[in-house]
């Protein structure tokens, strides 16, 4: 009996305890792209501050491969202990269950959701010559010329070919979609002249629009950019809802203690709203969030059902 005491007094007290000394060894963070990409920028920025809050290395290691999905399998497979995180941007969590037939993890049942640490605005950027300075002036002349005017992506599947489609399902219009190996080449093209528009990420985009050699018709986020107030949000042109917004979240291995989770999410939000820390996400032209668990959870099924639809409408497969 007495031993049965001390068994059940060992379980009460496991999990306190547990997310009391977390962390008593370095912590990896792991990247699933390239390193000196944006999620991998948005990774080191908060280890760095994990690492002096904490006093122990906070390491980012890129696992790359497939889109992503090695570094995603290897986080989903990982100890549930609060040693192994991951990084994971927007598509990986709510867009890749619907582009592959066949996905070695599951968002919603492999993942702890810990906080959604970046949002990254994107803007519809047009070459200065299209007749059309604002969303609905491009919308009459995409009807006017159905199958003539073309959008640019760094690849199939990817954030900005989404929102092409997205804006194609939400108008009617007929535009044709020309996937690009990087964002470079398919923003060097849309200068160019060769493709008419492009959604891009604020960070690229801004300085050629500020050069004159892009034209910006509106930004795909719910409200202005406060790099650029100047642009309107595509929704209040007349799309109410259109929203294409890039996120970069931080989770962990299902399973891990709720108490390591939350003791995650409170040091990285607090890390996130540090002045050097906004300033450093600034120049990637990324906003620092730092929510709860729960926030980015509800966040994930919302976006994920949105993706489906456009998916699915588009026909677009990834395998």
């Amino acid at each position: 009996m007495k031993r049965c005491v001390i068994v059940l007094a060992a379980a009460l007290f496991a999990a306190p305890l547990a997310a009391q000394v977390y962390p008593s060894k370095p912590v990896r963070i792991v990247n699933a792209f390239a390193p000196g990409g944006p999620s991998d920028l948005v990774a080191r920025t908060v280890a760095q501050k994990l690492q002096e809050a904490w006093g122990q290395p906070v390491i980012v290691e890129a696992k790359t491969g497939a889109a992503g999905n090695i570094g995603m399998e290897f986080v989903a497979r990982a100890p549930a202990d609060g040693y192994t995180l991951g990084v994971a941007p927007t598509g990986n969590l709510v867009v890749n269950p619907h582009l592959f037939a066949k996905l070695p993890y599951d968002p919603f049942r492999d993942f702890a959701p810990v906080t959604l640490m970046a949002t990254v605005e994107n803007v519809l950027v047009v070459h200065p010559d299209v007749p059309a300075k604002s969303v609905p002036e491009l919308v009459a002349l995409a009807r006017a010329r159905p199958g003539t005017l073309n959008f640019a992506s760094p690849g199939s599947g990817s954030q900005a070919h989404l929102a092409g489609e997205l804006l194609k399902s939400m108008t009617g219009i007929d535009i044709v979609h020309v996937p690009y190996k990087g964002t470079g080449p398919a923003l060097n093209d849309v200068m160019g002249g060769q493709v008419t528009m492009m959604f891009a990420q604020m960070s690229s985009a801004l300085p050629q629009v500020r050069a004159g050699k892009l034209r910006a018709l509106g930004v795909a986020s719910p409200r202005r950019s406060a790099a650029a107030p100047e642009f309107p949000t595509i929704a209040e042109q007349g799309l109410a809802g259109f929203e294409a917004v890039s996120w970069y979240a931080l989770v962990a291995p299902a399973g891990t203690p709720p108490e390591i989770v939350e003791k995650v999410q409170k040091e990285a939000a607090r890390a996130l709203q540090l002045p050097d820390v906004k300033e450093r996400l600034a120049a990637l032209g990324a906003e620092p969030v730092g929510g709860t668990p729960a926030e980015l959870a509800a966040r994930m099924r919302t976006e994920s059902a949105r993706w489906a639809a456009v998916v699915k409408a588009a026909g677009i497969k990834a395998d």
